[in-house]
């Protein structure tokens, strides 16, 4: 009997697949990828064609000897690692480091975008060769990226501490977070005033509030509240008509199934799930999870996806499903799905079920907490994407009294279509129109009772989360599915950024960073120059560019910054900064260190004299509070903040650094904010141009 040998990447797969598989195919695991470029060099011979370096990994020896042992056994060999560019390249490397072409041996590459008997059946009767277009794409990522990192960490190692890295990616994310975060330290929020018009109508019981829009049909902003006792003063004695009754419908398309982005923003939004995570355990339920009753079954499609198309076999099954449950009226129309452009992940389906009919209640005993709320979000978010449009009933009226026009609006749910499986707590919240409005008519005269006025202030840009830095990087085209959870994993662990509840902080070392690279590399850190790169590593996926002129192009330019930075960033190496403190062990003057939470005080008599204390930066500004000296603090986790070195006697801290100047118009401490000195008082509300002299 003909012996087949499979070889998957997880060892999770094995199980899953063997069930499908006849007796006499084995089923094996390369547990990742066997080959790699050299941890000790960078590995690419840029003298002669910038061919790469390839040597075994570490530790996979003797997986690759108990592999070459299966080959010697089989007739044909089957490679059957992930459907991606990295899965591509895996089985290229597998076929070298096997030495598979000197076998004589046929040789098969098969994918399926899920772990079920159909697909994986289907695939062995259609299998092909290994697509080199993918590898290539795949090894010059590899290549421009350790290009990157092996040029440019070891010139951070100099010029600041040693451990840290530069990426392709990494360093444009922080780049991201760190332009944020200047953004919000210049915001200086502005005033502004609503105004409500209070009035009861027949037969109503609560009093309607509506809106104040502007004169005539010219919407008009209140800035101050002598705007709004302005406009007040116009109204008063007159009536409050109904102008304009309008009653229509609004629907809510139901969501697009997931793609890789869109499951991690989701699920950090409903699970507070990291990036991370949600990558971890969607591999679970793709790879396969012990299910009672049914054995090792795979839950989800393949994760790794730009693309929202369903296959039709699942959309059909979808619709029956939702039919036979909820009813023909919840069955969604035929639509187009939206498509992933020309990424090459496009050729994926969405992530979805495999089995519709396979609920979340009917799994829950069988998966951890955490694989079960990911499984039902995705199960969920797959079901209502089959279903019709919410339709809600609206109403908006129109007031008008004297010149001035008021607006009231109400919207209840009318046919809950896609809701009846997938809605946000916002929209089950949503405010439903007092009974007295839907009795109003054009024409009625209204009392008017009185006036809510309410002072207000503009927000900043909100701090990136994982979610939004995500969704920012897909919308500028940086990085790719299997990139995102990657790329803020490493900015965190190298503590570039720091995650506070869901927000991102830069740290100072992430700012250090950021302005060397910034300086030296300005176009590495272009998400623009990121994002050509992306679509020039898809041309050469899609055989329409040879990946060496890629490589070709960027390597010297690269090469060159590195050697101009060398020179030029000489002068802002962080040296140990001489402090005023004297170490109380050998007499010596501390000087000023840099560790994984900032500076510290260190004995220069290193290592005779180990002496270490906190270092306490002092800005040079009083406390508003107590009068003693502000220094500039860090969190447990990076975030830097100003608060007194009276502490914990005197508890004043501030995000934004104070300044000296106090407001003239509340006699209150200020903060720099950007190129303003604005009060720390946001009721007082006083801002100014910070001049050269105020700036720290």
């Amino acid at each position: 009997m003909a012996s087949n040998l499979v070889i998957v990447e997880s060892p999770a797969k094995v199980k899953t697949i063997k069930k499908f598989l006849g007796s006499n195919y084995v089923v094996d695991a390369s547990q990742g990828h066997v080959r790699d470029l050299p941890k000790s060099q960078l590995g690419i011979d840029v003298e002669h064609g910038y061919e790469p370096k390839y040597i075994t990994i570490r530790g996979k020896g003797d997986v690759l000897a108990k592999l070459r042992k299966e080959v010697k056994k089989a007739d044909k060999i089957y490679l059957a690692t992930d459907p991606d560019r990295e899965g591509e390249a895996i089985s290229w490397h597998l076929q070298k480091a096997l030495k598979l072409e000197e076998t004589g041996k046929k040789v098969y590459r098969i994918t399926f975008n899920e772990i079920t008997k159909n697909a994986v059946r289907e695939s062995i009767k259609h299998p092909r060769e290994i697509d080199m277009d993918l590898v290539d794409a795949q090894q010059t990522r590899r290549i421009l990226d350790r290009m990157v990192g092996y040029s440019i960490s070891p010139l951070l190692w100099a010029k600041v501490k040693r451990g840290l890295s530069a990426g392709r990616v990494q360093s444009v994310a922080l780049r991201m977070i760190c332009d944020r975060e200047a953004e919000i330290e210049a915001f200086v929020p502005k005033e502004y005033w609503s105004l409500e018009a209070i009035t009861h109508a027949a037969g109503g019981k609560k009093p309607l509030k509506a809106r104040y829009y502007g004169v005539g049909k010219e919407k008009m902003e209140l800035h101050s509240e002598a705007e709004c006792l302005s406009v007040i003063k116009d109204c008063e004695g007159k009536p409050l008509l109904v102008q304009e009754i309008k009653k229509s419908e609004r629907s809510r398309k139901a969501p697009l199934p997931f793609t890789t982005s869109t499951l991690q923003q989701e699920a950090s939004k409903r699970l507070n799930f990291s990036t991370q995570k949600t990558m971890r355990i969607a591999q679970q339920l793709y790879e396969g999870v012990e299910v009672e009753g049914r054995g090792t079954i795979a839950l989800i499609t393949y994760l790794r996806t730009d693309s929202t198309r369903v296959a039709e076999e699942a959309d059909a099954a979808a619709r029956a499903y939702i039919r036979e449950n909820y009813g023909e009226t919840y069955v969604a129309a035929e639509r187009k799905e939206k498509q992933g452009g020309q990424k090459i992940q496009d050729a994926h389906e969405a992530i979805r079920p495999i089995d519709i009919t396979l609920t979340p209640a009917t799994v829950k005993a069988s998966l951890s907490r955490d694989q079960f709320r990911l499984y039902q979000l995705i199960w969920k978010r797959f079901a209502a994407g089959r279903m019709q449009e919410a339709v809600y009933a609206s109403t908006s009226v129109k007031l008008v009294c004297g010149e001035h026009r008021f607006s009231l609006s109400g919207s209840s749910l009318k046919f809950s279509g896609f809701m009846e499986v997938y809605s946000d707590s916002e929209e089950e919240e949503e405010e439903k129109p007092d009974a007295a409005l839907l009795k109003l008519s054009e024409g009625e005269e209204l009392v008017l009772e009185g006036f809510d006025k309410e002072r207000h202030f503009t927000q900043p840009p909100a701090h990136y989360t994982e979610a939004s830095l995500v969704r920012a990087m897909e919308e500028q085209g940086i990085g790719r599915p299997s990139t995102y959870a990657p790329t803020i994993t490493t900015i965190l662990a190298r503590r570039y950024v720091i995650k506070e509840q869901k927000n991102l902080y830069v740290t100072e070392l992430g700012q250090v960073v950021n302005r060397m690279m910034v300086k030296s590399f300005p176009v590495i850190v272009e998400p623009q120059f990121t994002a050509n790169l992306e679509r020039l590593l898809d041309s050469v996926g899609e055989g329409k560019m040879n990946w060496k002129t890629v490589v070709e192009n960027f390597y010297p330019d690269l090469n060159a910054a590195v050697k101009q930075a060398e020179k030029e960033l000489e002068s802002v190496k962080i040296a140990d900064e001489e402090s005023d403190v004297d170490c109380e062990l050998c007499g010596r003057r501390m000087v000023i260190k840099y560790g994984p939470h900032g500076k510290f005080l260190a004995c220069p008599g290193f290592p005779e004299c180990r002496n270490t204390k906190p270092y306490l930066e002092k800005i040079g500004v009083k406390c508003p509070k107590c009068g003693g000296e502000l220094v500039r603090k860090r969190t447990k986790k990076g975030r830097i903040y100003y608060g007194c070195e009276n502490n914990p006697t005197c508890e004043f801290m501030s995000w934004a650094k104070p300044s000296e100047k106090r407001c003239p118009k509340c006699g209150g401490y200020m903060t720099e904010r950007g190129n303003k000195l604005v009060c720390a008082d946001e009721a007082c509300g006083y801002s100014e141009v910070l001049g050269k002299e105020d700036k720290g």
